[in-house]
């Protein structure tokens, strides 16, 4: 076979190797989109919600601290949130993702973490219980 012939072949198999070699790649889902470690299977009022509130806002819509700094409004406690969720339900979700024409919350703060805004959002849509 000349020398010619012999490069074009080379060439065309190397070519059909990388055209179809990367055609059979897989791709593993769990690679592609990883899991967020967000765990939203048993989201309660006690465990989930509360410790959220806690730690971005009862500083200002605690008992000791709503009418000097939270506008009156105190979440601390479920029948607290219950009361202000049962007028303000869409007020409150607003207000913690940030939404357009909500004042955003916590005041001067960041958003709150995908996570726990999935957590808050599931809660209130299965009626708020205080569980």
């Amino acid at each position: 076979m000349p020398h010619s012939l012999k490069i074009a072949a080379l060439a065309g198999l190397a070519l059909f190797f990388l055209t179809f070699a990367q055609s059979c790649y897989y791709d593993k889902e769990e690679e592609l989109y990883p899991p967020t470690g967000c765990d939203t299977t048993s989201v309660t009022y006690s465990s989930t919600v509360q410790a959220i509130l806690d730690n971005r806002c009862y500083g200002c819509h605690g008992n000791a601290v709503a009418n000097v700094a939270g506008a009156g409004l105190s979440f601390e406690g479920h029948p607290n949130l219950k009361q202000y969720l049962d007028s303000n339900q869409d007020r409150f979700l607003g207000a913690i993702e940030h939404s357009p024409g909500y004042s955003p919350m916590p005041k001067g703060g960041s958003i709150l973490p995908d996570c726990d805004l999935q957590n808050i959002r599931l809660w209130v849509e299965q009626g708020y219980p205080n569980n």
